[in-house]
């Protein structure tokens, strides 16, 4: 499912116009950036959790030459499944 598809299911189930649905679905996923970008952690009970991991910097290789590379410190976003939807999914 992506963006649209959300947006057209939430329009659907709760007869909102496509231009409701889709500034609903832009506040939700605003808001969640935003917490993220200000170090906050998400958790949404029975679905998952989303939290910013931040990882050192290291020495990698170029898998073509096998050059030695410097791999900047970074920070990305992460996804733990919550214990609800990890049952769902699995059976």
């Amino acid at each position: 499912m992506n963006k649209s598809e959300l947006i057209e299911a939430l329009a659907a189930k709760k007869g909102l116009s496509y231009k409701k649905a889709e500034e609903i679905i832009n506040v939700i996923f605003e808001s969640m950036t935003n917490a993220l970008l200000d170090g906050d952690r998400i958790e949404i009970r029975g679905f998952g959790s989303f939290v910013v991991k931040d990882y050192q910097a290291y020495t990698g290789r170029n898998p073509k030459t096998g050059e030695s590379i410097a791999v900047k410190s970074k920070k990305l976003p992460f996804f733990k499944v919550g214990k609800e939807l990890k049952e769902k999914v699995s059976g």
